[in-house]
């Protein structure tokens, strides 16, 4: 297992900058973000502490592909149920919040291809998805039409509906007949729902 003390302060900063956007939305931070987060004027800056952490163990990244970077382990806590990374609003997209909490259930531990939101709203209550469930997403960039999915759109909204691909658009459908659908030019798919739990 890699040693984080074998990093430079830099290289630990940044790090610790991708594993909390891992945890903290589901997916990595782009070149750009890391550059701005961290007043690095370069991207080929940011590149050279990436290829750092690389040749350290730390984290994978495929190139030419935008929000790649995964992380190969977690040497400072390692997960034993599925993330809660925050909140998706199941009524207008709000901004996902990030949380410290986890979800243990069997079947889904240690499942790092998903992660948990808590939902907010009512859009999905015909698909008898309530306001206060916690939805269980699986990682995957692409959907079929009418699966439900949890989408972070152009404006940086998240949010959680069903999928429909139309010529020219998407047509994010909610499950609420006194709702009316959202359309949007290009959508950053997250996931698509694979559970629903609730506490009552």
């Amino acid at each position: 297992m890699a040693d984080l003390n074998a990093l430079t302060p830099r290289q630990k900063e940044i790090y610790e900058f991708i594993r909390d956007k891992i945890q903290g939305r589901g997916y990595g931070p782009t070149v750009r973000e890391i550059g701005q987060q961290f007043d690095i004027k370069s991207p080929n800056g940011v590149m050279c502490h990436l290829a750092a952490l690389q040749k350290k163990g730390l984290i994978h990244r495929e190139k030419k592909i935008s929000r790649s970077i995964q992380l190969l382990h977690d040497p400072v806590s390692a997960p034993r149920g599925v993330k809660l990374v925050g909140r998706i609003a199941a009524g207008q997209p709000l901004e996902a919040v990030e949380t410290e909490e986890e979800l243990e259930f069997g079947e889904w531990e240690n499942a790092d291809d998903k992660f948990a939101l808590r939902v907010t709203g009512d859009s999905m209550i015909e698909a008898h998805i309530a306001d206060g469930d916690f939805v269980i997403i699986k990682k995957q960039t692409a959907a079929r039409d009418g699966q439900i999915v949890a989408i972070r759109d152009e404006d940086g909204a998240a949010t959680l509906k069903k999928f429909f691909k139309e010529k020219n658009r998407v047509r994010l459908e909610p499950a609420n007949k006194t709702m009316k659908p959202i359309f949007r030019d290009k959508v950053n798919i997250l996931g698509v729902l694979v559970g629903v739990v609730r506490k009552y």
